[in-house]
């Protein structure tokens, strides 16, 4: 394969990664708290993190646009004080992956919290602990299956991204490339082959990604 589809197969690699990371905190936080009973403003909540699943990417890839650019009101927050530029760089391809692959992060997170039976956290709060010491030592552990494959989800979900990327970062070779964004442009060239390539790359990995977490949710704890 050549030298410039191992770079884009690497920077895919790489900003999917980080991508996932990052939203990794925040995500399983939100499904642990749209998980608990009801609450001022769930509803709203639920509704605004499922949208970047059923709106088109690019929609969402135009509000991130009008976000972070120079004159939007993140993007000229950003450059005015910390001299960061996020349109059109590797730094725009993370906030796309990661805004679109969030939603499957949470809501397979959540079915995993709301799988635990409330009577352990009950019986928890009787003993002294609080929502912090429950939320680390009972319902992170206990959840941790549903958190694993819900992170493979969402990163299975960043690697094929498209829309939403090539909106507010482009495809610039060598700086925001992605597999998905260089397959369109090899079709567009009418280089089928090296498309292929990239296609056949971008199924090998996203298939281990799907069937790791399928995997890990199907695996049973070990009765002692």
């Amino acid at each position: 394969m050549e030298h410039d589809n191992w770079q884009i197969i690497y920077f895919t690699l790489g900003v999917s990664i980080l991508s996932t990371i990052l939203i990794l905190p925040g995500g399983v936080l939100l499904a642990w708290l749209l998980a608990r009973p009801r609450w001022m403003g769930k509803s709203f909540v639920e509704t605004v993190v499922a949208l970047p699943l059923v709106v088109p990417p690019v929609a969402t890839g135009l509000i991130l646009l009008r976000l972070f650019g120079r004159r939007g009101i993140l993007g000229a927050f950003l450059e005015k004080n910390l001299g960061i530029d996020i349109v059109f760089t590797w730094r725009a391809v993370v906030i796309a992956l990661g805004v679109m692959s969030f939603p499957l992060l949470v809501r397979t997170s959540r079915v995993a919290f709301e799988e635990i039976d409330p009577r352990l956290e009950e019986i928890a709060r009787t003993l002294g602990a609080g929502e912090t010491r429950i939320f680390f030592t009972l319902a992170l552990p206990l959840a941790a299956r549903g958190i694993v494959a819900g992170t493979m989800l969402a990163f299975a979900r960043a690697l094929g991204e498209f829309g939403a990327t090539i909106m507010v970062a482009g495809n610039i070779p060598g700086k925001t490339s992605t597999i998905a964004l260089s397959i369109y442009q090899y079709v567009q060239l009418s280089q089928d082959g090296a498309a292929f390539k990239l296609l056949g790359v971008s199924v090998l990995m996203a298939f281990a990604a799907v069937w790791t977490s399928e995997f890990v949710l199907r695996k049973r704890p070990s009765s002692r």
